[in-house]
């Protein structure tokens, strides 16, 4: 399989996953994919100055998540990215990256 297929896959899996209600899961979808540009299709992010989110701790990401839209960590792309995310995006998101293998 290639890694764009399990990518792919992965999304699939999560909007199918049981947890979050069904409109969230779907967002976190769409938002997944507006990630891919800077933290790439798999969580590798192509430039150096982006972090990697492929196999982070979970719960690390929901908070890091947590804290760019409350302002208390400040990045200008991540704060927009984050300010319409409800709780279970977030943990859908954070799951998501966790899940993934780290390189």
């Amino acid at each position: 399989m290639t890694p764009r297929a399990r990518v792919l896959a992965v999304l699939a899996a999560l909007a199918l996953a049981p947890g979050a209600p069904a409109a969230a899961r779907q967002r976190a979808i769409d938002i997944i994919r507006d990630c891919a540009p800077c933290h790439g299709d798999e969580g590798i992010a192509r430039d150096a100055e982006v972090p990697h989110l492929a196999g982070q701790n979970e719960r690390y990401l929901y908070d890091q998540l947590k804290a760019f839209r409350a302002g208390k960590r400040a990045h200008k792309e991540m704060k927009v990215m984050s300010r319409h995310m409800t709780e279970a995006e977030m943990e859908a998101i954070a799951a998501f990256y966790a899940g993934l293998p780290p390189r």
